[in-house]
């Protein structure tokens, strides 16, 4: 990030604005059971309200150093965090309950890494799963504001089509201010019934 949106980022006003106006919309109608993976949680603002949420909350931050802040913030919570890339998740398949990315999404280079990155979240989410998220709509000011950063902002009809074909079902995608989105992996095939 350059040095401005790390700032805004770190910032206690962003934070607010997360908690405030972007996460409960975003998570409203969501079940995020006991285990949460956050991808891409940079300085932890969303991950402070998220973690009261559930149990236990395994974020993954790319960013070495971010990552390193972010374990200390929250060491002795029920937060851990992880470095790593949400495009090689090293976790086994179907293990968290639900899983979140917040304004991170256009932080990821091409659109084959963000279809990657849901792959994976997808994986690894248990079936029923829910992702939730948030992400910034393409526009001039946000583009000159992202002047030295990675800005691929996702299309909201595209992103629809990609989850699909990805295989998340009940996708739900709101758009306004931003776009928040909803998004599960099918439940576990219930067996035939046998024969009597």
């Amino acid at each position: 990030m350059n040095k401005d949106h790390a700032e805004l980022c770190a910032s206690p006003e962003w934070a607010a604005h997360l908690h405030d106006e972007v996460l409960p919309l975003a998570v409203e109608r969501a079940d995020l059971g006991k285990t949460l993976l956050e991808v891409g949680p940079g300085p932890g603002a969303a991950t402070a309200w998220l973690r009261t949420k559930v149990d236990r909350l395994v974020a993954v931050e790319i960013e070495a150093e971010a990552a390193s802040l972010l374990a200390d913030r929250f060491a002795g919570t029920n937060v851990e965090v992880r470095q790593g890339s949400g495009t090689t998740l090293e976790f086994a398949d179907d293990s968290f309950d639900s899983a979140a990315s917040f304004t991170m999404l256009h932080h990821v280079p091409t659109p084959a890494l963000q279809n990657r990155l849901l792959a994976e979240v997808l994986r690894v989410l248990r079936p029923g799963g829910v992702l939730v998220g948030a992400d910034s709509l393409p526009s001039q000011s946000l583009h000159a504001f992202h002047e030295g950063d990675t800005y691929n902002p996702v299309e909201p009809a595209a992103l629809l089509v990609r989850l699909q074909t990805l295989g998340y079902v009940d996708i739900t995608l709101g758009v306004g201010n931003r776009l928040t989105f909803s998004a599960h992996k099918p439940p576990a095939e219930v067996g035939e019934p046998s024969d009597l």
